[in-house]
């Protein structure tokens, strides 16, 4: 479900750590609406998911001088807009939060009560304003942990290994909340898609 777009270029590390402010324009242009997306998936607030943002970013002026370049900066940048994020969700009890879950990264998937497959593509599903709204509501509706696994993978199109680096996550646990993710959307959805001849089809 990756949202097909241009991205710049991203900036060169040695240039970032020279302190060059169009290194860091660079690396805004390249990455502050991929975690804007995040933060406010998460978050639900505009100004919140800004700010988010802003704390990234200062999170990177900050540290990339020892910036050792074991993850990518892109990665980096998601762990901190992702951990900025649940600090705040930490501050309202009612959410659920990733980690909250028992035996999280040994429990099997869920297996959904309503299923219904489709044959649609990520780029229709996402193209057809209809199904993209049906589609938000049920992604808001998941799990704050299930949630970001998603819109990693999914939908920014990181790899499992680099959500699983940005998240904090193992592997392992990473591929079990994706699959979780997923399953949870199919019920989700499986109401609005039942009724809909055209996106019924063979599961991909």
């Amino acid at each position: 479900m990756r949202e097909v777009s241009t991205q710049p270029r991203p900036p060169d590390l040695a240039a970032l750590q020279a302190g060059d402010p169009a290194a860091f324009e660079q690396l805004f242009e390249a990455n502050a609406d991929r975690l804007y997306r995040l933060a406010f998936r998460l978050l639900g607030d505009p100004a919140t998911a800004e700010d988010v943002v802003q704390e990234a970013f200062l999170a990177v002026i900050k540290g990339v001088a020892t910036f050792e370049g074991r993850a990518s900066l892109s990665t980096w940048l998601y762990r901190v807009a992702y951990n900025a994020s649940i600090d705040r969700l930490r501050r309202k009890p009612e959410e659920p939060l990733p980690g909250d879950e028992p035996g999280d990264e040994l429990e099997t998937a869920l297996i959904p009560k309503a299923f219904v497959d489709w044959d649609l593509t990520p780029e229709q599903m996402l193209a057809n304003a209809e199904v993209r709204q049906h589609l938000d509501l049920a992604i808001c509706a998941l799990p704050a942990g299930l949630q970001a696994v998603f819109l990693l993978r999914d939908v920014e199109g990181l790899s499992t290994e680099e959500a699983a680096e940005a998240l904090g996550l193992s592997i392992s646990a990473t591929k079990v909340r994706l699959h979780r993710a997923r399953l949870l959307l199919r019920e989700t959805l499986a109401g609005y898609f039942g009724g809909q001849e055209v996106l019924r089809g063979k599961e991909a």
